[in-house]
């Protein structure tokens, strides 16, 4: 049995998948605003526009940040790395330690706004690498050095 990652990513994660939801919906609805004050005649169809936006951007932006918290997972020991991810679709991924071969930070401008950082574990896997999303930039950091010490100590090779 696959084991389940313990710890979740930081609190202000839902706030930054909720902010960057927003942000996604933002040019749509400066569409329709625009579509508004150039072709005032049809006000059903902005209705219609409107409501629709709603209804799909309300639970993008208000439900699925805290779904996506309630399921992503991470957790590191010393013999690999575990993540549980996503929101509609879940991923859960184990990568040993002994196959590591980067560890990366990442942090965008959302990220560092809400002190916030990713890291990225790259091993040979064809599935690609493991992120945990949205950590503390402290924990991130610390997850960072830890996973690099580990690596460098584990007996097997990493290719």
């Amino acid at each position: 049995m696959m084991r389940e990652p313990a710890w979740h990513p930081s609190p202000k994660a839902r706030l930054l998948w909720a902010a960057g939801a927003a942000l996604m919906w933002l040019p749509v609805v400066i569409a329709q605003v625009v579509w508004v004050v150039v072709a005032p005649v049809a006000p059903v169809w902005h209705l219609v526009a409107a409501a629709a936006t709603v209804v799909l951007a309300g639970p993008h932006i208000g439900v699925v940040p805290f779904w996506r918290y309630r399921v992503h997972r991470w957790e590191i020991d010393d013999t690999a790395v575990y993540t549980r991810s996503g929101w509609w679709t879940q991923e859960r991924r184990i990568a040993p330690i002994s196959r590591i071969q980067t560890v990366d930070t990442e942090r965008g401008p959302l990220d560092r706004w809400l002190g916030l950082a990713t890291v990225t574990v790259t091993t040979a896997s064809a599935a690609g690498a493991v992120r945990i999303a949205a950590l503390d930039r402290d924990v991130a950091d610390e997850t960072v050095a830890r996973l690099t010490a580990l690596a460098a100590t584990a007996e097997a090779d990493a290719t």
